[in-house]
């Protein structure tokens, strides 16, 4: 329905160094130019909202890059123009990624001024020789600083971890897990250290100077993971995800949920409503060229593709089955126009719920069991047409 609920993301395209495992859109420059990069946020949303009108806004996520790296001051003009130009939820949930320097870390307070109720916090590890192996510039005893910083300055706080490291033992996972969660517990991103491609790591690996964990210890890491994190009150919501009751993402749930979201800022991409088409849009991913067109003609983007019933079909439950609730069959024929039948290989199908890999829900549908949602990198390529 193009007047749903939107959830929007701002990206915000620089860092102070480029990690070696990350394939985001980011960018290292020695001088950022916050001034103009905000004023072509402002523009390009406005630009957007005219587009959209006036629909219901749940949710704000501030992505990156580095995020924290801007000024408070254009967070807080980026808030006011979205709750002005939209019907923003009186709980809305704002949310913006920080790494945890002392430099980023002092700014925590000017967020929350500007109106961000939940940070995110880029910890990736409590052991130095781990945050130095990924090429983080924080110490452990800066992460643990901001982490306490900011439980003391907003409401909903979370942070990443990586593990599946390499020589990372069972032990030190469990424990360097528990650390974490004793200073903040309610939601947490944990996420197994991957090779993508173009990254530092890729090179490395193709040469065999950077060794993971082998299929069983990252399937053990993960079992670990999901226990420790149950000792502590949080249950897996998403493969990567755990939360206690009531505090998972309701930014990222749109994404799962296949809800429509506008993407704002060098390289974003969404997923919109249109006329009653649903729309993968596209933002030009070099920064600067992103800005010259912005200031040009309002728009970043540079492709609204609408989305046949097939791709819709494929993206949803690409999404969906990495939630715990599954895709329920109501749901994925609303947003599809097709059966859970037309989607998906029938003996693949078949295949996966004799194994337990999926399992029907009750009043219809699909979700993943745990020992599936560890597979679903190598199921759905297979599952779904």
């Amino acid at each position: 329905m193009d007047g749903g609920p939107l959830a929007l993301y701002i990206h915000w395209p620089f860092c102070l160094a480029k990690c070696p495992y990350c394939d985001f859109n980011s960018h290292v420059r020695e001088r950022i130019p916050s001034e103009r990069f905000i004023a072509v946020l402002r523009k390009e949303l406005a630009h957007e909202a005219a587009r959209l009108g006036r629909r219901s806004l749940t949710s704000i996520f501030f992505g990156g890059g580095t995020p924290s790296l801007m000024p408070p001051e254009g967070v807080a003009a980026l808030i006011e123009d979205a709750r002005t130009l939209f019907d923003a939820d009186p709980d809305i949930e704002i949310t913006l990624e920080a790494n945890p320097t002392s430099v980023e870390a002092a700014r925590l307070q000017g967020f929350r001024d500007a109106g961000v109720n939940r940070v995110s916090l880029g910890v990736q590890s409590l052991r130095d020789d781990a945050l130095k192996m990924l090429g983080r510039e924080h110490s452990a005893g800066q992460a643990v600083r901001a982490l306490e910083m900011a439980r003391k300055i907003f409401p909903r706080v979370t942070f990443d971890l990586i593990y599946a490291r390499p020589e990372q033992s069972r032990e030190d996972w469990r424990a360097e897990l528990a650390q974490a969660l004793d200073l903040v517990a309610d939601h947490v991103s944990l996420y197994q250290l991957t090779i993508e491609d173009g990254t530092k790591f890729e090179g490395l690996f193709r040469q065999g100077k950077l060794v993971l964990p082998d299929e069983d210890l990252a399937a053990a890491l993960y079992d670990d993971t999901t226990d420790v994190a149950a000792r502590h009150g949080l249950s897996a919501y998403e493969v990567s995800n755990y939360a206690a009751p009531g505090a998972e993402s309701r930014h990222n749930l749109t994404y799962w949920r296949y809800g429509d979201y506008l993407g704002i800022g060098a390289g974003a991409h969404g997923r919109l409503t249109l006329d009653g088409q649903l729309l993968a849009t596209r933002r030009h991913r070099a920064p600067e060229i992103w800005a010259e067109k912005v200031e040009q003609t309002g728009s970043g983007e540079t492709s609204a593709e609408p989305l046949g019933r097939l791709d819709r079909s494929r993206e949803m439950l690409l999404m969906g089955l990495r939630l715990a609730e599954g895709v329920s069959n109501a749901a994925f024929e609303a947003r599809t126009g097709c059966a859970f039948a037309d989607a998906l290989d029938d003996s693949v199908l078949q295949l996966c719920l004799e194994e337990g890999y999926l399992r029907h829900l009750s009043g219809g549908g699909l979700v993943a069991t745990p020992s599936g949602r560890v597979r679903l990198e190598a199921i759905l390529p297979r599952l779904v047409l």
